[in-house]
């Protein structure tokens, strides 16, 4: 299927291409790639250094906002160990934060999009400079939010708005600091939360299966407002007073939802619609891939790892989007959907096809992509493609960023 939304696919799809190597049970990139990856976050920092301050400066989130800089910065410096700048790269994620911390106050309880994010960001950045007292201060004021995150009735379940988003914040601390950092049981009374609005809504509306959530009164399907968002983050949770619940709603949930994919490997982003547009993360196949790929793990059933393969089927074919480079909407977010394949199955043609989505950002603006509003910023902009890239430097390591742990 052609698409107005994305260019042709230039490159060849994969032929026994080895862009890494195995060896003492890791996956270690090609030497020459590497050079190149790194080269192009340089070139790209450069750039986002100069561009930044354009940056609206009243926005904090992590989506759009100095948060997500911060964000970016925090990546760079962990995993970057023997890069000259890398206590510059702390410095600067330090200065980017600050001024969100001053700030709080926000209704939104996510991380990309509210005091959440902040936090949990906060907690980890204050841990890496040692200020031990400063990080526990934001991990307990994030905690402490989990009463009302549960409590009102206005707030969806969705990631970008809502409790799954809220899961990923604490998630995000925990990965970082320990699962001890957090309360399980905050995190399983969230869960709880979730599930129970997920039942009511399916048994309100009569839906064959056991949950089904909404935003917007709209039936949303994909990472960012959707169904694939929340039971990804539903099926992360390991507290055992409330995963064999999880276990037994959501997989009846995930059968039904496998009727919806698109013959293109696509899912629409609206149940009822058969649209086969958006090949986004944030509504379409990309955001699906990593659900599938989670899902399989989980229930060794192989009809979510074919699923998942569909996903990154279409995804190759469409996913260079006229969009731009970023994360939300962009390819540097759709390669993560090869990553998600590439740990599961250590299959090279994924790793092969994240690498020349690589190769597509190496030319970043020289493909008449439209700009971002926020063209610096984590989701819409360069912030999220040099994650991206610093991220395929160690493949096996990789996650979307506040989303997959």
């Amino acid at each position: 299927m052609s698409s107005s939304r994305a260019f042709p696919n230039p490159f060849p799809d994969y032929s026994g291409e080895q862009f890494a190597v195995k060896a003492d049970g890791k996956f270690k990139l090609d030497a020459n790639f590497s050079t190149e990856i790194k080269g192009c976050i340089q070139n790209l920092l450069s750039q986002l250094q100069r561009g930044v301050q354009q940056t609206r400066k009243n926005d904090s989130s992590v989506y759009t906002g100095h948060t997500g800089i911060a964000m970016l910065y925090l990546h760079l410096y962990d995993n970057l160990p023997e890069d000259a700048n890398r206590q510059t790269y702390l410095e600067t994620a330090v200065a980017h934060l600050q001024p969100s911390l001053k700030h709080l106050g926000s209704d939104v309880y996510t991380f990309l999009c509210g005091d959440a994010g902040i936090l949990a960001i906060g907690a980890v950045l204050c841990a890496r400079v040692g200020d031990m007292k400063k990080s526990k201060e934001c991990v307990d004021r994030l905690e402490s939010m989990h009463t009302q995150v549960v409590k009102d009735p206005g707030i969806p379940d969705e990631h970008l708005y809502g409790r799954a988003g809220y899961l990923a914040a604490v998630m995000f601390v925990q990965s970082h600091l320990g699962e001890q950092a957090i309360s399980a049981q905050a995190i399983g009374k969230v869960a709880k939360a979730i599930l129970s609005s997920g039942r009511e809504l399916s048994k309100k509306k009569g839906w064959p299966c056991p949950l089904m959530y909404r935003w917007y009164k709209e039936y949303y399907l994909g990472a960012a407002h959707g169904l694939a968002g929340i039971f990804y983050t539903l099926l992360l949770i390991k507290d055992p007073q409330v995963r064999p619940q999880i276990l037994e709603l959501v997989r009846p949930s995930l059968d039904y939802l496998l009727t919806l994919q698109l013959p293109s490997g696509n899912f629409p982003p609206v149940i009822g619609e058969q649209d086969d547009r958006l090949v986004h993360w944030c509504h379409g196949a990309p955001g699906w891939a990593s659900m599938w790929a989670l899902a399989y793990q989980v229930y060794n059933d192989r009809r979510y790892l074919e699923a998942a393969e569909r996903c990154c089927d279409v995804t190759w074919q469409r996913g260079l989007l006229k969009k731009g480079y970023g994360l939300c909407h962009g390819a540097a977010g759709n390669a993560y959907a090869f990553l998600a394949l590439f740990r599961l199955t250590q299959d090279q043609k994924y790793l092969y096809r994240a690498c020349k989505f690589a190769e597509w950002c190496f030319q970043y603006g020289q493909h008449g992509c439209r700009i971002p509003d926020t063209p610096f910023s984590l989701f819409e902009g360069m912030a999220g493609t040099i994650y991206f890239l610093c991220d395929l430097l160690d493949p096996m390591k990789a996650r979307f960023p506040a989303y997959e742990y």
